[in-house]
């Protein structure tokens, strides 16, 4: 992992998706749920950064943002929100998908600073961002304490962090593993494990304890005969949060 060494970083997970780098952008393949729920996500992220006073009305909404995008794969997110004018850096720890990313926003002359490190490495450095982005990501770290920590470490003063990942429950495990995995074959078999899908209260524990304010919850819900995707106050299976951090003490 070209030198990188953390206690948050799983090396099955991290070869797990080194075999899946050469079809991020197929949007018929594997990471098709991944490209649908990004559409829906997008209009959340923006209406949160509004509402928070981060983002403007303009076809640019997020310029002049510093924004990161953690576990950035093959660079999906980080590719709309760089269109939306943010300056987008995305990091992730496997090299191949760090180079299909930077293939890929080439061919559409796209300016995103990606890099192959982690979020433990780049706190060590007190980088700051205006927003960070973890999506789909905390349930695929071994050490979710040092992970979270150094995430929270990267936001600055009064910006904004949002998370999306799993809940970690039966209705979960039947919904996101059992049907996305083996029945409908949405998502490559292995993709979670269920002892690494995260809790709402256990996200939001490391949040308050680093001074986040949490601004909303949301469930997402997946009709699987329309294979659509909706927002939902049903946080049971997928879902989604925005929190922003507190002002900097004087």
């Amino acid at each position: 992992m070209n030198g990188i060494n953390n206690s948050s970083i799983d090396p099955a997970e991290v070869a797990f998706f080194r075999r899946l780098s050469s079809v991020w952008w197929d949007q018929n393949g594997p990471f098709r749920p991944l490209h649908q729920l990004n559409e829906l996500r997008i209009q959340w992220i923006v209406r949160h950064l509004t509402l928070l006073g981060m983002a403007s009305e303009s076809e640019q909404p997020l310029a002049g943002l510093k924004v990161l995008d953690v576990g950035c794969g093959g660079g999906i997110l980080s590719e709309s929100i760089a269109r939306l004018g943010a300056e987008v850096t995305g990091i992730d720890v496997v090299d191949k998908n760090i180079h299909t990313a930077r293939s890929h926003a080439n061919q559409f002359g796209l300016t995103i600073n990606y890099q192959v490190t982690s979020p433990e490495i780049l706190a060590l450095k007190k980088q700051k961002f205006d927003v960070v982005f973890n999506m789909e990501v905390v349930e695929h770290v071994a050490n979710l304490d040092r992970y979270m920590s150094a995430c929270n470490k990267l936001v600055s003063p009064n910006g904004a962090t949002f998370i999306a990942t799993i809940n970690r429950n039966p209705i979960a495990w039947l919904v996101a593993i059992v049907g996305a995995e083996y029945l409908l074959r949405w998502l490559p078999k292995g993709t979670h494990s269920y002892s690494m899908l995260r809790k709402p209260k256990e996200i939001l524990s490391y949040l308050q304890r680093d001074h986040f304010d949490t601004q909303s919850l949301t469930g997402v819900s997946v009709n699987p005969l329309r294979k659509s995707m909706s927002l939902s106050r049903n946080t049971l299976v997928n879902y989604m949060l925005c929190a922003q951090r507190a002002p900097a003490l004087e």
